[in-house]
């Protein structure tokens, strides 16, 4: 047990889940974790709540203030006391981790102030919604998602066992705490694809020993990851290899990433080296998923529930002159490698994705577009993206970036 300091914050709407939420924090108080309750009611209630904070205090962060969450509004009072409960929760000094309990209104709530955390701060959210489609709860975040299994509505045999064992998740992980490796090796970040897999491999043996490597797979919220982690000055460099995010973003692909992929970078200016690995893919889930405008496309079956799409000269014109202007705006030191030899395993010689043509539109019109300076360089080169050469390449190309920075 790691001697910890701060306080487990523990959130609801106790006007709906003052039970569940006072059985949670006693839950947690009898492991000798430290608990504060949070009332996020979104009425107030005049000063008649338990919770150590009641709803009155928590409003009161909102920029306009309580009023702009006591409205008789419900959608946009929840939506209000998100963003307070947001500034409330960034402003503790003392918190150790948070839980939070709700229905599909709450968990809306709640799920902000837990996404703009740190990565690692423990944060648990007990769910009716945990069962489904959880990302735009979760976002970029290490959020633990727990399914309620019945209504957070009551004390009863089953809620009792799942509220305590996420009472027992949150204490654990506040007062077993992993320790950080922080003052040891500087971070960087990685992005990969299974079908850059063998370059970020090459590329980590190569800097593991100088650098703590972080691979993000690059799904959408992989890269929304990694910016996250760049925003947050935990990231030293970035070797950001495998763009194809990007491809989802433009073409409707189900694994995109948003429009300020790239906005960390250029807004911290660590040293980075940039590629365009797997552009040449949409993803796709089961085929009778796929837009009809589709139809008549290169499609490649990778299972049953991913669909790969190649990507056509029009659309890697599309995708250079997008990520062109997000790079324009990087003033710090940036190389953007491309790989001649092919963007990914499917786009090489006698590979079903293989199209010279798809490759030179992207790499002329990026050429065209990306204002190259002394400090934002691109760099061909004659290989594929996978082989020891290019890997070699970035990584001789981002350790003289890095020579200047560390």
């Amino acid at each position: 047990m790691t001697n910890y300091t701060g306080y487990i914050y523990a959130a609801a709407t106790a006007d709906t889940k003052g039970r569940e939420l006072f059985y949670v924090s006693e839950c947690i108080a009898e492991t000798g974790a430290e608990v504060l309750t949070v009332d996020l009611s979104t009425q107030s209630v005049n000063g008649t709540s338990r919770a150590d904070f009641p709803p009155e205090l928590v409003a009161d962060f909102h920029p306009d203030g309580r009023d702009a969450v006591f409205c008789k509004d419900r959608g946009k009072a929840i939506d209000a006391m998100a963003l307070a409960f947001k500034i409330f929760l960034s402003r503790r000094q003392n918190l150790a981790g948070v839980i939070g309990l709700g229905g599909s209104g709450g968990t809306a709530l709640i799920t902000p102030a837990m996404q703009a955390l740190p990565v690692g701060v423990p944060k648990v959210m007990v769910s009716t919604m945990a069962s489904g489609e959880v990302s735009g709860y979760v976002g970029a975040s290490d959020i633990s998602m727990v399914y309620s299994v019945t209504d957070v509505a009551g004390l009863n045999r089953i809620s009792r066992k799942v509220l305590g064992n996420a009472a027992h998740q949150i204490a654990g992980a506040v007062l077993f705490e992993t320790d950080s490796d922080d003052d040891e090796k500087p971070a960087l970040g990685l992005t990969m694809f299974g079908v850059t897999t063998p370059c970020i491999q090459q590329v980590s043996e190569k800097l593991e020993k100088d650098y703590d490597c972080l691979v993000f797979h690059a799904t959408g919220s992989g890269g929304r990851a990694m910016e996250k982690l760049t925003d947050s000055g935990m990231l030293s460099g970035l070797l950001d290899l495998t763009t194809t995010e990007v491809c989802d973003l433009l073409f409707d692909g189900v694994l995109a990433c948003d429009e300020t992929r790239f906005d960390a970078v250029a807004k911290k200016k660590i040293p980075c080296v940039i590629s365009c690995g797997a552009l040449d893919m949409v993803n796709f889930g089961h085929p009778s998923t796929i837009p009809e405008k589709y139809a008549g496309r290169l499609f490649y079956h990778h299972n049953a529930q991913v669909t790969l799409m190649r990507t056509t000269p029009e659309e890697n014109v599309a995708m250079a002159r997008w990520i062109a202007e997000k790079l324009n705006r990087c003033e710090g030191d940036m190389v953007f490698l491309i790989p001649v030899g092919g963007f990914s395993a499917l786009d090489a010689p006698e590979q079903p994705f293989w199209s010279p043509d798809a490759n030179l539109a992207f790499i002329t019109t990026l050429e065209e577009t990306l204002l190259q300076t002394r400090r934002r360089k691109i760099v061909r080169l004659p290989y594929h993206i996978n082989t020891p050469e290019f890997a070699h390449a970035a990584v001789q190309q981002f350790r003289q970036l890095a020579e200047k920075e560390f």
